[in-house]
């Protein structure tokens, strides 16, 4: 369909743009969406229609290539997306990527800068002394969200929240914090999608994938040696590295099982988002430790599960960026676990050297495969 789709373009236009391209793929897609759309189990990912651009634009290339002569003089490559727009620009554009509500302008109406203060200070001594509820937590994260979003968004260190806003870094508090900036419910998200998805992803890694990829049969061989109790959700986090190729270093720290966090050598730790894991395997940890910009914030983490939830929303929650070794994953499990889904931007460190895509092509890949996988 995609040759004959480009045969027929370039009889009428030898060179088709990818805004050509993109605006043929829209229409195609709207005609026949049951085939073509990029869906995963009913969530449309971007516009729907990303993966046939990737597709169009692949086989034009292919086409124009034996008309391209073999020695050509490079031209000085210019990145008209970014090189015109100030860094600061750029990095508040990735900070509210996938956010509804990231600098909220105004205090609640019942709410003064004295009361939010005494909020805060009532929220330390709860933590300090260990007495509260959750529902006590929620309202609180709540109705402080204003003032929590000006320290964020004025760069205090992450030292300094985990001082005076220590909740933010604990499941509940996260999550409430997490549901006001985008609009999702962190924990809800992840565990409804990972009901929905989790066995139909096992199942094409371990199938389909690892007879043509040694890298995620080696990763299958080194997860049944390791398994000490079956964790669905540890085994599709790992698979899912190897099918990208990322390193589980950029994402979980090792440490001896009976490490205390002031023990952990943290110069050895990412500065993003990362499990500190006390034990040599996700699957025999009986504890995690959340650590951002080299800092252990949370020590005392029990599901592995909740660790990602944490881990991910750390990205959201303090503005940062996705490391370029972890991107394929974090967008992979952005889209299709935590259902922040934005049709344009993306949360990875920019480069002059990158282009920037609406969707990752190797997530789209993915999803592509994944569908084609129902079908056989």
């Amino acid at each position: 369909m995609v040759r004959i789709i480009v045969s027929e373009m370039m009889q009428i236009c030898k060179n088709p743009t990818k805004r050509n391209t993109t605006e043929i793929a829209e229409r195609m897609v709207s005609r026949y969406p049951k085939s073509l759309k990029d869906v995963i189990d009913g969530d449309v990912i971007g516009l729907g229609y990303h993966s046939l651009v990737k597709q169009l634009q692949a086989r034009i290339e292919n086409v124009k290539r034996q008309y391209t002569p073999k020695i050509t003089k490079r031209k000085a490559e210019s990145d008209n997306d970014t090189d015109e727009i100030p860094a600061e620009q750029k990095a508040s554009v990735q900070d509210t990527y996938g956010c509804v509500n990231w600098e909220p302008k105004f205090l609640p109406l019942s709410e003064t800068v004295e009361s939010q203060l005494k909020r805060k200070e009532d929220m330390k001594k709860m933590f300090k002394d260990k007495n509260y509820t959750a529902e006590d937590v929620k309202e609180l994260i709540k109705s402080t969200y204003y003032t929590q979003r000006k320290d964020i968004n004025k760069d205090t260190s992450i030292l300094k929240l985990c001082q005076e806003w220590p909740f933010l870094f604990h499941k509940t508090g996260m999550a409430e914090h997490f549901q006001q900036l985008t609009g999702i419910n962190l924990m809800e998200a992840f565990f409804t999608n990972l009901d929905k998805k989790r066995e139909r992803i096992l199942n094409f890694l371990k199938t389909v994938f690892a007879q043509k990829e040694n890298q995620v049969l080696e990763s299958l061989l080194k997860l049944a040696n390791e398994k000490g109790r079956s964790s669905g959700c540890t085994e599709m986090i790992l698979l899912l590295l190897a099918f990208f190729g990322e390193k589980e270093e950029h994402m979980f720290h090792y440490v001896e099982k009976t490490s205390l966090a002031e023990e952990v050598e943290m110069e050895d730790v990412p500065a993003t988002p990362c499990l500190v894991v006390c034990g040599s395997s996700c699957f025999t940890a009986d504890c995690f430790m959340l650590s951002v910009d080299q800092k252990i914030v949370n020590d005392d983490i029990t599901a592995f599960s909740c660790a990602i939830c944490l881990m991910f929303g750390s990205y959201y929650c303090f503005n940062i960026h996705y490391p370029v070794g972890l991107r394929s994953t974090l967008e992979f499990l952005q889209r299709c676990f935590f259902s922040i889904n934005p049709e344009r931007g993306t949360k990875v460190e920019l480069s002059k050297r990158r282009k920037i895509f609406a969707v990752n092509p190797r997530v789209l890949t993915l999803i592509a495969d994944l569908a084609d996988h129902e079908w056989t």
